[in-house]
């Protein structure tokens, strides 16, 4: 058994673990059911069947004998779906805090719930299409030689996908640009004003735009290697390459949950609630606003 698939195994497990926790939370917890959280509860359920994934892989791969072909592509259209479904999550958290600067007086009017749930049902249903494509002949098993680093696509889909995803995260950043340059703005606005309502905006705009900068940042640091090197290399390159660029892509995912949900205050108190059913004295209690989301 190879250490790497084990190391994947393992990741997978704490991923699924946290994407679930994650779910229960806002689940159970009545308060969070807000359209603001819808984003946060689509990536936690993105890393958790990245997880299943990742773990669904490393049966196939050990425990089915003889090996399935159908097996193995299953599994790799839940990592791909997952996967994708994660990279759109995060896509749509950075609209959202975008959408929530730049028409704040009209955010709540307008992302109702239904919205909300119809725009992140359409992008799950996207991200299916992309599960989807192994099975449906984008894959390698009867021609070897046209295998990517990310078996059993092809290397001219894989080179797709990767330019796609490249294409999203250069989409992110530009709205996050605008998002430094509105909260400038703001702050700007906020000196002059010297008002306390104004101040504890300032101080929510700051912690939502800290919570984005660090999705971002390890979004980046993750991923684009691991998305660099599918566009260059393909199965006859070391497999230690692949292994060691793509545990790190895949610990994103065990990441997000610590940054997005687990400093949020809202989803804090839920689960001191929950493991000890009391909340520090220390917790802040201002109220919310959608950029603490």
């Amino acid at each position: 058994v190879s250490p790497w698939d084990i190391a994947l195994c393992a990741t997978g497990t704490a991923v699924a673990g946290g994407g679930g926790l994650v779910l229960a939370v806002l689940f159970y917890t009545p308060s969070l059911r807000a359209p603001m959280f819808l984003g946060g509860g689509s990536l936690a359920l993105a890393d958790l069947l990245a997880g299943l994934g990742l773990v669904a892989n490393f049966g196939g791969g050990y425990l089915l004998r003889p090996p399935s072909e159908a097996a193995e592509l299953a599994a790799a259209g839940l990592r791909g779906g997952a996967f994708s479904a994660s990279v759109c999550s995060l896509l749509a958290i950075t609209v959202d805090r975008y959408l929530s600067l730049y028409n704040a007086l009209t955010y709540h009017s307008e992302r109702t719930l239904g919205f909300t749930c119809a725009m992140v049902l359409l992008m799950w249903l996207l991200c299916l299409g992309v599960g989807l494509l192994p099975l449906l002949g984008w894959n390698c098993l009867r021609d070897q030689s046209a295998c990517s680093i990310l078996r059993p696509v092809t290397k001219d889909n894989a080179a797709v996908l990767a330019v796609t995803f490249l294409l999203l995260f250069a989409l992110m950043m530009q709205l996050y640009l605008q998002i430094c340059k509105i909260a400038f703005r703001h702050a700007q606005q906020i000196a002059v004003q010297h008002q306390f309502i104004a101040t504890a905006q300032a101080t929510s705009t700051r912690k939502g735009l800290s919570t984005l900068s660090l999705i971002l940042g390890t979004f980046a640091l993750c991923w684009i290697p691991f998305a660099i090197y599918s566009l260059v290399a393909d199965s006859s390159y070391p497999v230690v390459y692949t292994y060691s660029l793509a545990l790190p892509a895949t610990c994103n995912s065990l990441i997000n949950p610590i940054i997005y949900a687990f400093r949020n205050p809202d989803i804090q108190k839920s689960l001191w609630l929950a493991c000890c059913g009391c909340v520090p004295s220390t917790f802040s209690s201002r109220p919310r606003t959608s950029s603490d989301v």
